[in-house]
């Protein structure tokens, strides 16, 4: 009974599951086990094994529907494991969801108030990490850089208040992602530059609403390399 009250169990049932999606026990478009077969697999409530799937049903990666259970939707990358716990893996979601949000405003609000040498900062933060691509190095502070010398040039300390609040969390992100691209074709690892330069080249061009979509399309985008396979 004390494991079933553990508030780590709901956890280790997301750990489970999500590993056994990762190694392809439980297939795209596959069901998984019935809630009562999960419960008894882990000797634990129906309930906690509820939050569990609550959860990764959040992170988009099974979907349950009315007459048919719960199937696998998405499969994560498989080198995910390598750099970062399972169960970081919604807390990373969780950190993007509020960057599409923060950013893609502050981009749009940059495009509008920026000067000439709010600009060249952002480029500068650009050169830098394109020197780190080529290096075929990682670079998540000087990714943060770029993002923040975004937020510097809305002339709206909140913005910069704000990514410096989840500084760790980013870093801790991008290196994720940076380093899943490392395993990856070159192409890859360029592609987060290249929607980096899609945001710099429209708060340039002074387009808030450019600015807007490009930003919300690369950290989407990150993301779904993250959680995609």
């Amino acid at each position: 009974m004390a494991e079933q009250k553990s508030p780590r169990m709901p956890a280790r049932i997301y750990g489970d599951i999500l590993n056994r999606i990762i190694e392809g026990e439980y297939k795209e478009g596959e069901r998984l086990p019935t809630e009562h077969a999960l419960a008894g697999r882990f000797a634990t409530s129906r309930p906690t094994v509820r939050e569990a799937l609550a959860q990764l049903r959040a992170d988009g990666i099974i979907a349950t529907r009315h007459g048919s259970g719960t199937t696998v939707v998405r499969r994560p990358d498989p080198n995910v494991r390598r750099f970062a716990p399972l169960e970081t893996l919604s807390d990373i979601r969780r950190c993007y969801e509020f960057r599409v949000v923060t950013e893609s405003g502050a981009a749009a609000l940059a495009a509008r108030e920026a000067d000439d040498a709010d600009i060249a900062a952002i480029r500068r933060e650009w050169d830098n990490m394109q020197a780190v691509v080529e290096a075929s190095g990682v670079g998540a502070k000087d990714d943060f850089a770029f993002h923040l010398a975004i937020a510097r040039a809305t002339k709206n300390a909140f913005f910069v208040a704000s990514l410096s609040a989840i500084q760790e969390q980013m870093l801790f992100s991008v290196n994720l992602s940076r380093n899943l691209s490392l395993v990856r074709p070159i192409e890859r690892r360029q592609l987060a530059q290249q929607e980096h330069l899609a945001v710099l080249e429209a708060i340039r061009q002074r387009d808030p609403e450019r600015a807007q979509r490009a930003m919300r399309e690369h950290l989407e985008c990150t993301l779904d390399r993250m959680f995609g396979s």
